[in-house]
């Protein structure tokens, strides 16, 4: 028995003191208790979800609301606010750009005013309407000389409801719009709402019924309208929308639905001269005909003989929609130029050049002297 206990006590000691260090060893699973004094921090599993979080709260970091008494307020994706009321907001930075509702630069409005400071740019919309309902964003702007680009890290965004019970809808310059349905792309009927919680319809004007909408084919989104995700013939005519919430339903302007026929390309351009064969005095037009997509701008460019010379012609460019079919729309652009007194120098060719996003069409023809 003695000896068993000396043994206890030889073998209990050096783990007590810590004097000597084991060379055995370890079994498996031994000394993986930490010190209790000692702080570890819990290991949170980093997934899919919480990194889109992540992302997404640092892209909306810059921006941020001025409240009350010097209070500053993060920007969740929607904000709303009362009409009338004045917003400030602050997008971090020494350079930095802003995007908001195009017509307040349209118009020049006085009640915008942006300044940048040292460390951030200041945005204040005083007296807001309900015109002023929109997307209000801001971002960095990374600067090599005279070359800037985007930081997609340092962003900043909110689309802001200014609710108006009198203004359910958002008011637009006029009061009947185009808009084009293009099979191969969403078209969007901008009836957008002041008040996210509004019911909203659509409705054909003929015959009179109320447009079904199955949120798949037609969605409707607060902040851009009635979606038609692939839109057909059978789609044209005129529309309009109509809220409700919490009082009489109020009614948008009406849209003019126009189906589209021409396909996407360079621009289908035609010339033709008047006459061909031209005396001295004479009269010439030469006309630059266009047909393409109803909803996009074509840019004309002449090269005529007499051009170096300084020659006076008189350019006229205008454009109009036809119909082409039942429920087929396509626009006309022309581009006329005019010599009023044909001289010697003015015979020669006659270059159009028609240019659209897609590319550039070159067409020629002659002029010549009797």
């Amino acid at each position: 028995k003695r000896l068993y206990k000396h043994c206890l006590v030889f073998f209990i000691l050096p783990v007590i003191g810590q004097s000597v260090k084991s060379k055995r060893p370890k079994e498996p699973g031994e000394n993986k208790i930490k010190p209790v004094n000692k702080k570890v921090k819990p290991k949170t599993p980093k997934t899919k979800e919480r990194e889109s979080v992540d992302s997404s709260l640092k892209s909306q970091s810059i921006l941020t609301q001025v409240m009350d008494k010097g209070h500053f307020q993060k920007l969740a994706s929607t904000l709303s606010l009362a009409a009338g009321q004045s917003v400030e907001l602050r997008c971090k930075g020494s350079n930095v750009t802003w995007n908001y509702p195009s017509y307040l630069d349209t118009f020049k409005d006085s009640r915008l005013s942006i300044k940048q400071l040292d460390r951030y740019s200041q945005l204040i919309l005083a007296n807001s309407t309900a015109a002023d309902t929109g997307e209000y964003s801001c971002w960095l702007q990374l600067c090599n000389g005279n070359k800037c680009r985007k930081d997609e890290t340092k962003t900043g965004s909110t689309y802001i409801f200014f609710t108006d019970k009198e203004e359910l809808f958002v008011p637009t310059p006029s009061y009947f719009e185009i808009v084009y349905l293009n099979p191969d792309k969403p078209a969007v009927i901008p009836c957008r709402v002041t008040t996210p919680s509004a019911k909203v319809t659509l409705h054909r004007e003929f015959p009179a019924e109320e447009i079904e909408i199955d949120g798949t084919d037609i969605i409707y989104d607060a902040k851009k309208g009635f979606v038609f995700q692939h839109p057909t013939s059978d789609h044209k005519g005129i529309v309009y929308c109509k809220a409700e919430s919490q009082g009489a339903p109020q009614i948008s302007i009406k849209y003019h639905l126009l189906y589209v026929e021409v396909p996407k390309g360079p621009p289908s351009t035609t010339i033709a001269v008047s006459p061909s064969r031209a005396g001295l005095s004479d009269r010439v037009h030469v006309i630059c005909t266009v047909l393409g997509e109803p909803d996009v701008d074509v840019n004309f460019r002449w090269q005529y003989p007499g051009q170096e010379s300084e020659r006076p012609v008189i350019i006229q460019n205008f454009w109009r929609l036809i119909n082409r079919g039942i429920g087929h729309t396509t626009r006309i652009s022309k581009s006329i130029l005019l010599v009023e007194d044909f001289e010697d120098i003015d015979a020669g060719n006659y270059v159009c050049i028609a240019q659209n996003l897609q590319g550039k069409t070159t067409v020629a023809t002659k002029v010549e002297l009797k």
